[in-house]
């Protein structure tokens, strides 16, 4: 597909990119996902390549590119193989309390491993009775002379028991303090107290853990938390925003993936002596396949675009990630039906598509929540 991208250089990443996810990326993605095996090696890969943290600075280790480059290499990577386009976005967005929000000695210490593809993040915010009502969160860091005292369990974790280290956000002030009494605080992997119970056995994105992951009595020094106590829930909801933005690109990039194969289906395969693809029934469906594609690709970019420019973009990426996460689920539903029961076979990824599709309507916020949002947005501007 045609790309408008800001400067030669974008072009070059995304170059390097797709030569990557195919020569790296895409010939691994049924066998691990049959296996369910993690291609850690892989993010390493891409933390070499300069991948792995785009959006952030470049003295620690960053691209310093705009997010509507960065979210381009996300869909890119998701078309190959969504269990690294998806853990590329979820390293960004666990990395983004610190980048935003950390002390200059914090960003010195960490970011560069966690930029360079040493360390893989994982964000730590919902829990079993928490998910969509995040505020109501009952992991606690007790405060003392040595530091943060932390116990609870976190939910439904991308990377959990794989990730080197865990963005948390835990309840600091009084339990009925809401969103007033969360802070955010950095947890490596290895601290004492501290587990993942065994990934859940998921409908697809069997290859990225998602596992709930245990805080029992695990300490961590002052200097662990991120931005000022109490702050932690702002971080949160900032952070998810720009999160549903990598979201919406891992949808368009699978529904891209799932329509590149019915459209190519379509032209080889052949009944009543033509292509199939010529008869109207599937030319029509495969049009609709198209514009949904394109629409969902120019909602993110223009929410990423203003971003960019800072401006105000809450409202938009959720309408980004509502629009292109629902049209992921009929695109690759539509390429079940073209290749008919060829589609329902794991001989073609057609069937694997379609299962991934269903996890972005439900990660970071569910698209009944983003409905939510954009109501609370539109309510707000026309008070």
């Amino acid at each position: 597909m045609e790309r408008t991208l800001p400067t030669r250089e974008a072009a070059d990443l995304l170059e390097l990119t797709r030569d990557l996810a195919v020569k790296e990326i895409a010939p691994r993605a049924a066998g691990d996902e049959e296996a369910g095996a993690f291609p850690r090696d892989l993010f390493t890969l891409l933390g070499g390549a300069g991948l792995l943290g785009l959006p952030y600075a470049a003295e620690y280790g960053g691209g310093e590119q705009p997010y509507e480059v960065y979210l381009q290499v996300v869909e890119e990577l998701a078309s190959s193989w969504l269990a690294v386009g998806l853990g590329l976005s979820v390293h960004t967005l666990s990395c983004f309390p610190l980048a935003g929000h950390g002390t200059e000695a914090q960003r010195a210490a960490w970011l560069p491993d966690m930029l360079g593809g040493d360390l893989l993040g994982a964000y730590c915010l919902s829990e079993a009775d928490s998910g969509s009502d995040a505020a109501a969160l009952t992991t606690r860091a007790q405060a003392g002379p040595e530091g943060y005292r932390i116990d609870g369990a976190k939910s439904w974790i991308t990377h959990g028991g794989a990730a080197d280290f865990y963005t948390l956000f835990a309840r600091t002030g009084a339990p009925d303090s809401g969103g007033r009494g969360i802070s955010c605080l950095h947890v490596p992997a290895g601290t004492e107290g501290v587990s993942a119970d065994a990934p859940e056995a998921k409908m697809g994105m069997r290859s990225s853990p998602t596992a709930a992951v245990r805080f029992d009595g695990a300490r961590v020094p002052e200097e662990a938390r991120i931005g000022a106590e109490g702050e932690g829930f702002a971080i949160a909801l900032a952070a998810l925003d720009s999160g549903r933005l990598g979201i919406a690109a891992c949808a368009v990039g699978v529904a891209q993936a799932a329509l590149d194969l019915a459209a190519g289906y379509a032209r080889r395969r052949r009944q009543f002596g033509r292509p199939i693809g010529d008869f109207q029934g599937l030319s029509f469906m495969l049009a609709d396949m198209a514009t949904q594609v394109e629409a969902a690709r120019e909602l993110y970019l223009a929410a990423a675009r203003r971003r960019d420019a800072g401006r105000a973009f809450g409202r938009q990426a959720a309408m980004a990630k509502l629009f292109a996460s629902d049209a992921a689920m009929r695109v690759t539903t539509d390429a079940v039906q073209v290749l008919g029961g060829y589609g329902y076979t794991v001989d073609f990824p057609a069937e694997r598509l379609m299962r991934e599709a269903k996890v972005l309507q439900i990660v970071e916020g569910t698209n009944q929540i983003q409905r939510m949002v954009i109501g609370r947005h539109l309510a707000k501007e026309h008070e």
